[in-house]
């Protein structure tokens, strides 16, 4: 292989890394509370776009290189089991302990179909953690916002349920508290929590 052919494949391939980055750059910011749904859904993959990239890094680097002595090509070998070696948890680890959670209710606001109180399951064990989100709006314009997070250790108790408590009020409710959340009528987005211990 020439070296002009050679450096352009080499930069082909950092080029599509920084492109798998960049479109991470989205999904991160979108995940927070207030993102945009559409953007999470598509673009906060991790594993696949970060894994992509770091790939993409390493066979460019491989292209650039000739490897012609040998200990060249034993040194690059052992980089690239090296690099299987610690990514290859990471990547199970990711894969088996990521994702979005198990759906547990759903219920959407008696006067405005665009706005939907979400319950999931996001633990990784037998014990539940509950995630609980306010979806407002429809489309690529529909945002989240995170609520909170109930688990049984943290002291307040088990969940009990998250229901629609008035036309721009959410009520979160576990064995020990009583949690109130008021809505912005315009835009739905949710204040501070007024709690209140049983």
């Amino acid at each position: 292989m020439t070296a002009g052919r050679r450096r352009r494949i080499t930069w082909g391939l950092r080029g599509l890394a920084l492109a798998a980055l960049l479109a991470y750059l989205p999904g991160v910011q979108a995940s927070h509370s207030g993102g945009l749904v559409e953007a999470e859904r598509w673009f906060d993959h991790p594993v696949l776009l970060v894994g992509a990239a770091v790939v993409l890094t390493v066979a460019s680097v491989v292209v650039e290189f000739e490897f012609r002595t040998r200990w060249s090509q034993i040194g690059c070998a052992a980089a690239l089991v090296a690099l299987v070696l610690v990514g290859t948890p990471i990547v199970f680890l990711a894969v088996t302990l990521g994702g979005d959670g198990r759906p547990v209710d759903r219920k959407v606001h008696p006067g405005h179909p665009d706005r939907v109180l979400a319950v999931t399951d996001i633990a990784f064990s037998i014990d539940p953690t509950y995630r609980v989100e306010l979806l407002t709006g429809s489309g690529w314009s529909a945002r989240h916002w995170e609520l909170g997070v109930w688990d049984e250790r943290d002291g307040r108790g088990f969940f009990t349920s998250a229901e629609w408590s008035g036309p721009d009020r959410i009520t979160v409710t576990t064995e020990k508290e009583i949690a109130v959340f008021t809505l912005d009528p315009a835009t739905g987005r949710p204040g501070e929590p007024s709690v209140v211990r049983r």
